[in-house]
């Protein structure tokens, strides 16, 4: 298994460094593929 980056809040809690990007997806694209990214 790989393991995530993640980022520290100022806070001090740290969340992971994901990205998923939809920049000039076709709108009938977006939501299934947001689902799917959910997914994983």
């Amino acid at each position: 298994m790989s393991t995530v980056p993640g980022i520290t809040l100022n806070d001090g809690n740290t969340i992971p460094q994901l990205g998923f990007g939809v920049f000039q997806i076709e709108p009938g694209e977006t939501a299934e593929a947001v689902t799917e990214a959910l997914r994983v």
